[in-house]
């Protein structure tokens, strides 16, 4: 690279371009659907392929319709509105569409509203072929509907299939807003914190080959399965917010090279030995923090786990192999295009400045600030007790979408309405009429259950029974609905499925399966924090204040979206509860970035303490050298993952809003006060580790710290492996 580094930046070029080429194409086969949050071998998810099989029909799918009519509705007359028909004849004459259900053919009265102006249509579907098959069904449908002047302005398209492809439509629109948001505000920051033009434009460089990468990375995995289109947000939030992280630092590094009066090769060399190994663990730790996600079998969060190892990597390698080229090229003219008075010498990286002060003073009484810190944090937390959980649905959708219209009326004009049912699958012979009506009798008279549609032979050895809730479907009433029915005794072998027993499924699954991601992340961050630093007392430290950030996270994320404050502020509209699939990603990244800015931290204490210097020297210096940065850092990435809380689907908006409300705590709380005041309570401790890991961690991974770096105080230079030793004598 010292030698060619034109060479190795056109063999970046060529990544992005080969990127860009394999992840734009596979786009239109991402998929959209609520089965993304499926278990596949859960019972409620198993039924769906029997059912499927023997009717044709995707239970997970479906259209429901909204009709109004100037002229009134008479659920008792054989004489059908014309709107009404001609609804009913669109809907049939969609290839994808299986059966149609009106409140005729279903013998339902319940399905006019009270006022004779309203009725609604359940339409079953087949199931898509993964990709763009389902939104072009829906986009047809909806043309068909706006080409007829009669049901133009009296017809409004929902239920989950229409529902799908609007929420992908608006999370896209949403991203790009947030982009167009967040790019000048970026780019007006850069210009501040980087202190010149060139530099500043490197990090959205930078955040162009992160994606790219990431998304050709994601274009070959989707040869062997199918991903989830949600993860593009995460993409391009998170691609954003690393190389701009990493970019500081190593530009930082780099500048405060060239200071020193190194040569523009010296001051790549240094840069990568100490910033770029750095950005190494720090990747590393976003990485493997996200790949614990794929312990879980949902499309949803196994698609997220596998975006975020792409763009971890995508950055590692802008990181680690582009920009230290593209350094190599620039040169001092780094600095060029860029005020006198802009141009940082970075001296006061090396004096006793406000970082320097500030961590002394915290220092003084470790104790106090210790127990503050971590009080604030767990008071924070406490309201995480009281979380209540919700899924995604139609409920979830804008107030103003389609879908989102639709959901609101037939829960307000249509109570018990059969757009969410339970359904109960039974396995029973053709003569198993009578007996399953008897037991669908029983159903009507428990407490919550609204209606009980007529049992129907799908043939096969299948019959279906709906039943309506008189309760959102995924709400916990609904689930103790949902309770007594399984508890009501069947004549029949018999499997509940829809929105309420999915969502019950899901639950289970994510309560299986979290223990394991959760021992995943901790060990990965232990043993990434081992191999820096050689310590075992630092990496346990990390995860025990990582989790109390993710706690008073959590404990916010109530306050917020569960409870309804700030409501108007953010717009959205309360669910009283929180998604879990979200909280399980905030988990997992929140614990990555905060170990990353840990990495940012401790690397530059333990530079200190291998020149020699003294504990609390070390920490102080160490703070000032980086505190800036990390910080900056901080409130940099804050913008493109906060940018995800103007989206106006909640469940982006909780991501967006709950990650960068973690990024604050820890840039604040954590970093500034809780991490200075327990090293200097620890002391000497802090770089402890057992007799057998000691010696292990010298003979075999020495090699990541063997360089050599300036001395204390300007003095001769200090081989990082004997200052190493002089600390562990201490």
């Amino acid at each position: 690279m010292e030698r060619r580094p034109g060479r190795l930046l056109l063999a970046v070029g060529v990544l992005i371009l080969v990127g860009l080429g394999v992840g734009g194409g596979s786009l239109v086969k991402m998929t959209m659907g609520v089965d993304d949050y499926d278990d596949s071998s859960s019972a409620a998810v198993k039924v769906l392929d029997k059912v499927e099989k023997a009717s044709g029909a995707d239970l997970e799918q479906g259209y429901v319709v909204l009709v109004r009519s100037d002229t009134p509705i008479d659920p008792q007359s054989a004489e059908q509105p014309d709107v009404v028909r001609r609804a009913v004849a669109v809907l049939k004459n969609r290839p994808e569409v299986k059966s149609v259900w009106d409140y005729a053919s279903a013998k339902n009265p319940a399905m006019v509203s009270s006022d004779g102006k309203k009725t609604y249509l359940v339409a079953a579907v087949g199931s898509f072929a993964p990709g763009d098959a389902v939104k072009k069904a829906v986009t047809e449908l909806q043309d068909r509907i706006d080409a007829d002047p009669v049901l133009r302005d009296n017809v409004t398209l929902g239920g989950p299939t229409a529902s799908n492809v609007e929420g992908s439509t608006i999370s896209s629109e949403d991203l790009g807003k947030a982009e167009a948001i967040g790019f000048p505000i970026l780019l007006v920051l850069l210009l501040f914190i980087f202190r010149g033009v060139i530099a500043a434009l490197i990090p959205l460089g930078g955040a162009i080959c992160t994606i790219a990468l990431a998304l050709g990375t994601m274009g070959v995995v989707m040869t062997a399965m199918h991903l989830s289109i949600f993860a593009l947000n995460l993409v391009f939030a998170l691609g954003i917010g690393l190389s701009i992280d990493f970019s500081l630092l190593i530009i930082s590094r780099f500048r405060e090279e060239l200071s020193r009066g190194a040569d523009t090769q010296e001051a790549v060399r240094t840069t990568l030995f100490t910033a770029g190994r750095t950005v190494f663990f720090s990747g590393m730790t976003v990485a493997v923090a996200l790949a614990s996600l794929l312990v879980f079998p949902q499309r949803f969060l196994y698609t997220m786990g596998i975006a975020g190892i792409a763009t971890a990597l995508g950055a590692l390698v802008f990181a680690l192999a582009g920009l230290p080229a593209l350094l190599a090229v620039l040169g001092p003219r780094i600095n060029k295009w860029a005020p006198k008075r802009w141009q940082r010498t970075f001296e006061e990286a090396q004096t006793e400045g406000r970082w320097y002060r500030f961590s002394r003073g915290v220092m003084k009484r470790p104790a106090t600030v210790a127990v503050a810190a971590g009080v604030t944090l767990i008071l924070l937390g406490l309201p995480f007790l009281g979380i209540k959980f919700t899924g995604i649905d139609s409920a979830a959708m804008p107030e103003d979408s389609h879908a989102g219209k639709v959901y609101d009326s037939l829960d307000r004009d249509f109570p018990g309405s059969l757009q969410s049912p339970v359904n109960l699958i039974h396995e029973a012979p053709d003569s198993a009429g009578p007996k399953l009506t008897e037991y669908a009798d029983s159903l009507a008279k428990i407490d919550g259950v609204a209606a009980v549609a007529p049992p129907r032979n799908l043939g096969h050895g299948l019959w279906q029974t709906d039943v309506s809730l008189k309760q959102a479907p995924l709400s916990l009433d609904a689930q103790d609905t949902l309770k007594a029915i399984k508890d009501t005794p069947a004549p029949f072998p018999t499997d509940a499925t829809g929105n309420t027993a999915l969502f019950r499924a899901m639950q289970d699954s994510l309560g299986d399966h979290l223990p394991l991601a959760i021992v995943v992340m901790a060990l990965a961050t232990l043993l990434i924090l081992f191999v820096m630093t050689g310590s075992v007392v630092l990496p346990a430290k990390a995860v025990i204040t990582n989790l109390l950030t993710l706690s008073a996270t959590f404990g916010i994320l109530v306050l917020v979206f569960q409870n309804g404050n700030l409501e108007g502020l953010l717009d959205f509209r309360s669910q009283g509860a929180l998604q879990p699939t979200m909280l399980v990603i905030m988990l997992a990244l929140t614990l990555g970035v905060s170990t990353d800015y840990t990495v940012f931290l401790l690397s530059r204490i333990k530079e200190g303490v291998d020149k020699g210097m003294a504990n609390r020297e070390a920490v102080a210096t160490g703070l000032q050298k980086v505190g800036r940065i990390t910080t900056l850092a901080a409130v940099l990435f804050c913008i493109p993952v906060g940018a995800l809380a103007l989206s106006r689907l909640i469940f982006i908006k909780q991501l967006g809003f709950g990650t960068a409300v973690a990024v604050i705590i820890d840039a604040t709380v954590v970093r500034a006060l809780l991490v200075p005041s327990l090293m200097a309570l620890f002391g000497s401790a802090n770089w402890w580790s057992p007799g057998p890991l000691r010696r292990f961690h010298a003979r075999f991974l020495g090699s990541f710290q063997e360089f050599e770096t300036e001395g204390p105080a300007g003095g001769p230079a200090v081989s990082v492996s004997a200052g190493r030793e002089a600390a562990r004598d201490r």
